[in-house]
């Protein structure tokens, strides 16, 4: 069963995308050559993104119809064409992370901490709840997501994929701000939601994007997305030295793809490899040198004998 949200794409993707190219036509009179002029024009009209994502659902279509034996070939041949072109945003410095935690009105002050140094995405956040967080321990748990559906309404969800459920580290020196948002915002219920909007209901994007632009235009950042915190946790996590493994983890991802960009974007990591491995080099060849020195002393010392 389709997750709401993955239900509206894919009813934009066929009503403004693929319904008005194919939607007349029968699955077995679309040819690769058509695909490839569909495509094209799409390219002409709106982004790349959009026309992956509509390539994507347009290439499961009709490999659905491959396995039904409806068509013996699926048409959807073009390589990389459902692959989002998404250029990396630039990281912001950690800096500025903390002009943003101090700018930021005390309600939002753990929202932004969390979403920079736990890696969660909004929904994640907006989704937490009492029952998931273990200060004690320095951990949180993944397991809901806040939807906004549109016309003010929300849906909770469980998290994008089974990687999106996962238990998350805290860093120790954000757990005191984190208890004194719990005391002073969060819903006090067992279960109550950590995080809140200012007259007490669920969070929603909508409603925080004013105090966002107040707030990235007062660090001098007017074009950044409160993604992008988590961007820079993801960076800093990839800098630390985490295996490809430990990112996808924490990231909440299934595939490798959005890993390795983080793991490829670590530049200032990659030369500390670099030097670590010079040095053990390094270490190495002076264990050589003292062991063939040893061994020189030894045959000298029987040689006089």
């Amino acid at each position: 069963m389709l997750k709401h949200r993955t239900e509206v794409l894919y009813r934009g993707l066929l009503k403004n995308h693929l319904s008005p190219t194919f939607g007349n036509c029968y699955l077995s009179d679309i040819k690769e050559a058509d695909v490839r002029r569909w495509r094209k024009e799409r390219l002409g009209v709106v982004g790349q993104s959009t026309v992956a994502k509509a390539y994507q659902l347009l290439k499961s279509i009709m490999g659905t119809a491959v396995e039904d034996e409806l068509i013996r070939r699926n048409p959807c041949r073009i390589k990389g064409a459902g692959m989002p072109s998404t250029p990396e945003r630039e990281m912001i410095p950690l800096a500025k992370v903390v002009e943003i935690v101090t700018a930021v009105p005390d309600r939002y002050r753990a929202l932004v901490l969390l979403g920079t140094f736990a890696s969660l995405r909004w929904s994640e956040l907006a989704g937490l709840r009492r029952t998931h967080l273990d200060l004690d321990q320095g951990v949180l748990r993944v397991a809901g997501a806040l939807v906004e559906i549109g016309g003010g309404k929300v849906l909770d969800e469980t998290p994008k994929s089974r990687a999106g459920r996962r238990m998350v580290s805290i860093p120790p020196e954000i757990i005191p701000d984190l208890r004194v948002h719990l005391e002073m915002f969060a819903e006090p219920e067992e279960n109550g939601r950590v995080f809140t909007g200012p007259n007490g209901g669920p969070l929603k994007h909508s409603g925080f994007r004013r105090t966002w632009n107040k707030v990235r235009a007062a660090v001098g950042l007017p074009d950044l997305h409160f993604h992008d915190l988590r961007h820079v946790g993801n960076t800093l996590a990839a800098s630390s030295g985490a295996s490809l493994k430990e990112l996808m983890s924490r990231m909440g991802h299934s595939s490798t793809r959005a890993a390795l960009i983080y793991q490829h974007a670590s530049q200032d990591r990659d030369k500390a490899i670099a030097e670590a491995l010079g040095k053990a080099l390094k270490v190495a060849r002076k264990t050589a040198t003292k062991k063939a020195s040893g061994t020189r002393v030894a045959r000298k010392g029987k040689k006089s004998a």
